[in-house]
This record gives C-alpha cells, structure tokens and sequence, in this order.
C-alpha cells in the first residue's frame, strides 16, 4: 500500500525566508509558521497555545517566497511532512526534524513591498511545478525563467508560470 502525507496550516512567518542554494545549485527557502490554537481548558478558562512549524521550499517556489514573504506575513502553506534524523557532530545525541515541503503557497493578508505598496493580497497563490510529487531532492527542484514584472515591480500573477 502507497502511504500519503499531506499538511496544512495557516499562521505568520515567525521571521523572514532564509535561501540558500545546494551544491548541486537548487535554491531552497526555510522559514517557520506559528500557528495559534485557541482552547478551554478543564476549568472552562480561554487558553491559547502556539505551535511553531518548520518549512522549506524547493526551486522558484522557494525563491518567490524569499522575495516576498517577511515575518510576519500572514500565510497558508500545504505540502507534505518529511522528517529527517541525523546525529549531532558535537554531543553525539540523535537528533530529527519534520518539517513540511510546501507544494502550495497563499498570503492571507497583504505583504509589504519595497515600495510600501501591497504586492499579493488574500486571494493570491504561489503554487510548486511538481505538488503532485513535492520532492526535497534537488535534482527534483522545479524549474523555471523569469517572472514578468510592471515597471513598479509589481508581480502579474497571471504570467506565473506555475
């Protein structure tokens, strides 16, 4: 039997995107999401918990995300969990991560731009070339060219060729 995994939340950036590139020169974007959960406790008092979620993004995806994404940013991110363990180099202790790939990426809100115009707003979706098999091999990246901007800078997301 084929196993599935599929995650989504919605939430803020607790800081801004960091990209980097691979050696085999695929860009990657990390960023965490804290996602609030209100509840009542035993006592019937109003709680609130926040759970801080682990992302990373692949290819053009992960590169526009970097771009426009800030902390803060109001964001619903789906994807797939993927969870790695290694052993730590200095103690020697086991240690493992899971984290979501993001296939799909929407602003919930409006995101800054360097001009202090809104450059996404809420309907406005970034989506990976491969969701279907969302991959966090490099040599499975997505690619893609460049994005046409207005004079201003301003994204037209109907020229996103994804």
């Amino acid at each position: 039997m084929r196993g599935f995994s599929k995650a989504i939340i919605t939430g803020n950036l607790t800081r801004d995107p960091e990209l980097r590139t691979t050696p085999n020169g695929a860009s990657v974007c990390s960023f965490s999401v804290a996602v609030n959960r209100v509840y009542k406790d035993a006592n019937g008092a109003q709680r609130e918990d926040v759970s801080f979620i682990d992302c990373s993004a692949w290819g053009k995806l992960g590169e526009m995300i970097n771009q426009y994404a800030k902390k803060g940013s109001g964001v619903l991110v789906s994807g797939r969990l993927d969870q790695r363990s290694w052993e730590d180099k200095n103690t020697g202790q086991k240690r493992s991560r899971t984290e979501i790939v993001v296939e799909d990426f929407n602003f919930t809100g409006s995101a800054p731009s360097s001009n202090g115009t809104s450059s996404f707003g809420a309907s406005d979706t970034v989506t990976s070339a491969d969701s279907a098999e969302g991959s966090s091999d490099p040599a499975d990246a997505p690619a893609g060219g460049d994005i046409p901007a207005d004079a201003e800078g301003q994204i037209d997301l109907s020229e996103v060729p994804f």
